[in-house]
């Protein structure tokens, strides 16, 4: 069975998406770094020995992490093959037609897959898949939750059209930098507006949260 979570569960997004709830623990340190192992080699391969063999180097990473995850929690999460899936694809087209165009494909795609799958959860299936991922950690009103849900919607949205945008616009050196340092960067700057928009409506300890508040209004 699908959890409406795993839609979520790409590596590198859940981790970050989790954060927002500033617990974090060494286990999710720890795969905070397991999340981004295959995006870091990727980058050092690519300023030692160019963008052919840093995509080599970044399919047999993920291939690696999901191992990895395989034996260590026994589940790989549906968003995690499919990020696999598109690794081993455009990173092989990478390869084999000798054009690193595939492989400036790659983020966009999961981004995009990713903001489709909010978009879908919502729209179509009336789920709110951010929630989903996150209700268990944090306590927010429903209002407030699909506010989140649009933002990080366009946020993918936007991250895919800038990421292509980048890669054609610009050398490929430009862009694996804009990929680790400007693609995460951003990330972590949204992470911290979500997190201070949030605060707002986060109960403190042995108060109550704001919707429980306004519920108990005469």
């Amino acid at each position: 069975m699908v959890h409406d979570a795993d839609l979520l569960a790409a590596p590198g997004t859940l981790p970050v998406l989790r954060s927002l709830n500033f617990r974090t623990t060494t286990i999710s340190r720890m795969k905070l770094l397991i999340d981004f192992f295959p995006i870091i080699l990727f980058f050092v391969a690519f300023k030692v020995w160019g963008i052919y063999t840093a995509t080599a180097v970044a399919i047999v990473a993920t291939v690696a992490q999901i191992a990895y995850l395989r034996l260590k929690t026994g589940k790989i999460e549906p968003m995690q093959w499919m990020s696999l899936g598109v690794i081993v694809l455009f990173g092989g087209a990478t390869l084999l037609a000798h054009d690193d165009n595939f492989i400036k494909w790659k983020p966009t795609v999961l981004y995009w897959l990713m903001g489709g799958a909010l978009l879908i959860g919502q729209l179509v299936f009336k789920k709110n898949l951010l929630r989903s991922v996150m209700g268990a950690q944090l306590q927010l009103p429903d209002a407030i939750w699909l506010k989140l849900n649009w933002a990080w919607t366009a946020f993918f949205a936007a991250m895919g059209a800038l990421n292509i945008w980048v890669a054609y616009n610009f050398d490929t050196d430009t862009w694996v930098n804009f990929k680790l340092f400007g693609g995460m960067g951003l990330m972590v700057v949204f992470v911290i507006a979500q997190a201070i928009y949030m605060s707002r409506y986060l109960p403190q300890d042995g108060a109550p949260s704001a919707a429980e508040a306004k519920d108990k209004q005469p």
